[in-house]
């Protein structure tokens, strides 16, 4: 018998979905081992005498070889990162592949534009999430006000309290408009950067990410989707410890 597996890990490594997202799934009740609903969140595997789960009724097969697809995408501005929208708005699933089981790595808000990375491969959605790999994101962000005093600007490269503590040190430049800033955080609370600059009563008004991890958004245009190259796959997956 092999080293048991936490059923979160093993689905997302099989590219079902992250491994918060797997959590969802049982909270929902919609995962099945060997026909009983599975309610317990540490459930563990035998890799190697797999029983048989189902996701929604359907019997989830692990892959045999296929190669995991990632790939970068330019979001536009008024598009949800999200696969559906119950209020009918523009959502990422209008721009990807129709054919592939594909979801993004994280998200940017429906107001804020740029990189977002899209994959089938949930351990790598896991690890590029998770702030202990300190996996880097870059932002261009406008301010309406007053740029920020060097004093706020040391005490934002500190950490600032938000509602849920005091983020990780992060990197600040002031660019040649003085209301624009270069924002590189390791970390990805919820509307994190908008949130820090709300701190010192200043209003962003646009957020744009150029860079994730090892990948800059280049010269995409907005609604655009493409592979990595091999090059930048194995950059990406190295940043996560894949490698």
């Amino acid at each position: 018998m092999s080293e048991p597996v936490r059923i979160q890990k093993l689905l997302a490594g099989w590219g079902i979905a992250s491994r918060r997202g797997i959590e969802k799934m049982i909270e929902a009740g919609r995962l099945e081992i060997d026909g009983n609903r599975l309610t317990t969140q540490g459930f563990s595997i035998d890799p190697e005498n797999l029983p048989v789960i189902k996701l929604d009724g359907k019997v989830i097969e692990p892959p045999t070889g296929k190669q995991t697809s990632i790939y970068i995408f330019y979001k536009p501005i008024n598009v949800v990162t999200t696969l559906k929208d119950e209020g009918g708005r523009k959502t990422i699933r209008d721009f990807l592949p129709a054919d592939r089981r594909l979801y993004p790595v994280g998200r940017l808000d429906r107001d804020s534009t740029g990189l977002l990375l899209i994959t089938d491969h949930g351990e790598l959605t896991n690890r590029l999430l998770h702030p202990s790999y300190k996996v880097e994101k870059e932002y261009i962000v406008k301010i309406e006000g007053a740029p920020l005093s060097p004093e706020e600007q040391r005490q934002f490269r500190n950490g600032v309290t938000i509602e849920e503590g005091i983020t990780s040190p992060c990197r600040l430049r002031q660019l040649d408009d003085p209301q624009s800033y270069s924002v590189t955080i390791s970390e990805g609370k919820k509307r994190q950067v908008r949130r820090m600059f709300a701190s010192f009563r200043r209003l962003v008004t646009s957020l744009h990410r150029v860079r994730f991890g090892p990948l800059h958004l280049g010269k995409l245009q907005p609604g655009e989707l493409r592979l990595l190259t091999a090059e930048e796959k194995s950059a990406l997956l190295q940043a996560a410890g894949l490698i």
